[in-house]
């Protein structure tokens, strides 16, 4: 038996108005891409699932279900996971997570792969409270800003090695060569754009954390950002785990 997590609204329904029964198996196609109706969507643990709702189902009034899955699978790292056939178990007490906490689980995400000196220094002070002010979060916004720079010469890079390989074309070596460094240079760019799209998130939700919900979604998109720099390779529960503690 297989046991995830997820949310309904207040009247046990999900998108598209998907009407849900306590111990009723639903099944669907498994065609297409993983947010969309070919799958059934769930989380593999109750914290992220709360954490990650301001940007996935955005419900207002959740409720919480362990629920058993099986036919075929689709995941997104630990984001989200998908399968065909799934059944509500039983509810679950949500989570209680506060917005000091979220912003936390977001600035955790962005110091995995966001390396700027500044930044961490900023980063690590707004974490132990030694400094929160909304001054030295917009100059750590400014930091973040030297990944766009990385990310366009990155992209450039590429442009110049695809050049050369269309040049290069009689000598096979060369032109290959040219080719993987284009692709590793759009790999480089991609990274360099993802983090810093994750720290200035991470800022963001620290400058608006008054805001709940403001700060409650732009926390999640520095999550998501990291999780993209980081080629899904960062352990979300575990840094879920940090946040809350």
């Amino acid at each position: 038996m297989k046991i995830k997590y997820k949310f309904t609204d207040e009247n046990m329904r999900t998108h598209n108005g998907c009407q849900w029964t306590l111990g009723e198996w639903e099944e669907v196609s498994g065609k297409g891409e993983l947010c969309n109706n070919g799958w059934l969507h769930c989380y593999c643990d109750p914290l992220l699932a709360i954490l990650l709702n301001p940007i996935h189902g955005d419900y207002k009034n959740p409720r919480l279900w362990e629920v058993e899955v099986g036919g075929a699978e689709k995941h997104d790292g630990q984001l989200k996971s998908g399968y065909t056939q799934m059944r509500l178990l039983k509810e679950i007490k949500l989570p209680v997570i506060t917005i000091e906490q979220r912003v936390r689980f977001g600035i955790l995400c962005a110091k995995e792969v966001c390396k700027d000196k500044k930044w961490n220094i900023w980063a690590d002070e707004w974490l132990d409270g030694t400094d929160r002010t909304n001054a030295a979060a917009n100059e750590a916004a400014a930091e973040a800003a030297v990944y766009e720079a990385a990310a366009e010469a990155a992209v450039y890079a590429a442009a110049a090695a695809v050049y050369a390989a269309n040049e290069a074309y009689v000598a096979k070596a060369a032109a290959e060569a040219a080719v993987y460094a284009a692709c590793a240079a759009e790999a480089a760019a991609n990274a360099a754009y993802a983090a810093k799209e994750a720290a200035e998130a991470a800022v963001y939700a620290a400058v608006y954390a008054a805001e709940a919900a403001y700060a409650a979604k732009a926390a999640v998109y520095a999550a998501e950002a990291a999780y993209a720099a980081a080629n899904k390779d960062l352990d979300l529960i575990a840094i879920a785990r940090m946040a809350i503690n």
